[in-house]
This record gives C-alpha cells, structure tokens and sequence, in this order.
C-alpha cells in the first residue's frame, strides 16, 4: 500500500518542475496532492489545515519535505478526517485515497489551433471604419480606402467657398 502511495507522491513532486527528481514534495504540490486525492474534504480537513500540518512536518528552514516526513503529515491528516480510527488505519485509508492518482490538470488553457495572426489578419472579421479600408477580396485600398484625405489645395479646412476668388477679383 506505501508503494503504490510513494508513487503518487513521487508524482505529485515533479509536477510543475522540471528540475525536481520526485524525491521531495514542496507546500503547493503538497496542497495539490490533498486536493487531487480528496483528502482535503473542505470540513474536517481544510486547505489551512493541510498547510498547518505542512509547516509541523517540515524542517525548520526547509522549504521541502520527504517521503518520510510525508507519512507523518499523511498520518496527521488521517487523524482529522477519519476521526473514529487509529492512526494506522486512518493512515491506510488515506493511501487507498491516493491509489493511482495523478496530478490533474482541469482548466488548463489549450493553445488555440490557428494561429493569432491568421485572426488578426482576416479582413472579413474587421469592423466600422477599418472595414471600408479593404475591398471585397482583401487586398487594401490604400490612401483612397481613407474617408479623411488632407486637402492639399491651399485653402483653411472646411472653408466653403474654395475656388470662388478669381470670380470676385474679375468684377
């Protein structure tokens, strides 16, 4: 029963590092073993509670714990949850919870098979005023696809008597 528990363990530490060898199991894995295995029921045994018997279990200094340490939290944690037993059996039922379970990862983001680009880039999706910037087949209208073209004729912006001078001036 510790085999198939030592396993999970050693699962649950390399989860999410790749420079840990399994052989120790930091807070957050710790947690997420908890969790994952349904030790943490949420009533006897809370995320604060895990997290309490964590700090006991470990060294002073130490950020990690082993597989020894482990049991010992494990036992702790036994204790809580199912009150009416002696540790050893708490202990065993909490291994039967581990059996062959790995890290779960539920509600991890899936990259997106097109790519961002190809969504950016599709003129079919654009809207308002960028629409009218491109024709039917996507190609760009350049400087005519603009509505607001400078006016370049030498007259003040929205003077509306342009090119009526010459016929004032020959009276």
């Amino acid at each position: 029963m510790a085999s198939e528990a030592e396993k999970t363990f050693h699962r649950f530490a390399a989860f999410g590092d790749s420079a840990s060898s399994g052989a120790e199991i930091n807070n957050k894995n710790f947690s997420k073993l908890c969790k994952d295995c349904d030790i943490m029921d949420g009533k006897a045994v809370t995320s604060n509670s895990v997290d309490i018997v964590f700090s006991k279990v470990k060294a002073k200094n130490a950020r990690t714990i082993t597989f020894q340490q482990f049991q010992e939290a494990m036992k702790e944690l036994g204790q809580m949850r199912f009150k009416g037993k002696n540790p050893d059996e708490a202990l065993q039922e909490i291994f039967k919870l581990m059996e062959g379970k790995e890290p779960a990862t539920t509600g991890v983001t899936k990259p997106t098979t097109a790519g961002a680009v190809d969504r950016l880039t599709d003129t079919s999706k654009y809207t308002g005023s960028h629409k009218e910037r491109f024709d039917e087949s996507g190609k760009g209208k350049g400087i005519a696809g603009r509505e607001d073209k400078a006016d370049s004729s030498g007259y003040v912006s929205g003077y509306k008597g342009a090119g009526t001078y010459d016929k004032k001036s020959s009276k």
